[in-house]
């Protein structure tokens, strides 16, 4: 498939032209396509006119990137929802540049980079919250968490009945352990629980949970972040509103709309694979 003709289908099918994301914090070379900076949503190296594969990602870790040169293909296109590398144990800011010796290494393969952030966190049938609550088996009632005028979490319906239930269930969904921060009763009121996949600890979610009387969210990242007054106010309110909180890691939450985007691909005529990154528990 002609890339141009790939890349405005991506372009079109996730609306990107009415939406602005920020990765100005990345280390902009010779080798990231110049027009990444006008929105920072899209196309970040083109290094191929044809796209014969596509292989999605969560984040383009140094470990993800490794795996896609290890297959020795050419002329592919490497999909992420993330536009840095990310790591958890790093202090302060956790996402990282993708080294230049890598680049040089895609363009010599001739591997574009594409990538949807925000686009992929808009509610639809590939973003983030709402593949992961499918994994989660939920029933999707509604939405929430809006950002730049979109809604880019959803409220769920589910038949468990306490906070440490839906915990033990989570957690064996994920096949790894999560974080359950208890601040009120187990019982989740009405069986509603809300959903938003990845950083979703900020203070406008904890109001907006207030207002839609919801005692039970689910999201990635839990950790407490002193110098982000956001996350600070996001886990007073929640204390102090009795709001249970999970957190299941930034990856994990997130790398389902990635598989998910393997389907798109493919009804595209596009063979795609998902190559599998890593979570962190120190989100939580």
């Amino acid at each position: 498939m002609k890339a141009k003709e790939l890349y405005a289908k991506l372009a079109t099918d996730f609306e990107i032209e009415r939406l602005k994301d920020d990765w100005s914090f990345m280390t902009f070379n010779k080798y990231i396509d110049p027009e990444f900076r006008k929105r920072y949503i899209g196309l970040v190296l083109d290094n191929t006119d044809t796209v014969n594969k596509v292989y999605t990602a969560t984040m383009p870790d140094l470990d993800v990137i490794e795996k896609l040169l290890e297959t020795n293909e050419t002329d592919v296109l490497l999909f992420s929802h993330h536009a840095m590398g990310y790591d958890a144990t790093i202090p302060g800011m956790p996402f990282y540049d993708i080294v230049t010796d890598y680049l040089k290494k895609l363009k010599e393969r001739r591997i574009s980079f594409y990538v949807l952030h925000l686009p992929l966190d808009v509610n639809g049938k590939y973003s983030t919250s709402v593949t992961f609550a499918k994994h989660l088996q939920f029933e999707i009632i509604g939405e929430c968490c809006k950002q730049e005028g979109r809604k880019v979490g959803v409220v769920c319906k589910t038949n468990i009945q306490s906070a440490t239930g839906l915990a033990k269930h989570i957690s064996s969904m994920l096949c790894h352990e999560i974080k359950l921060i208890q601040n009120g009763d187990d019982i989740i009121r009405d069986g509603r629980v809300a959903v938003a996949a990845g950083g979703g600890s900020v203070d406008f979610v904890a109001r907006e949970l207030i207002e839609l009387g919801i005692n039970m969210y689910v999201t990635g990242c839990t950790r407490r972040v002193p110098t982000l007054e956001s996350v600070t106010e996001f886990h007073r309110i929640t204390k102090e509103e009795k709001i249970n909180v999970i957190g299941a890691t930034h990856y994990t939450t997130e790398k389902f709309a990635c598989i998910a985007m393997v389907e798109y691909f493919e009804k595209l005529g596009l063979p795609a694979e998902f190559i599998e990154g890593k979570y962190f528990m120190e989100d939580l």
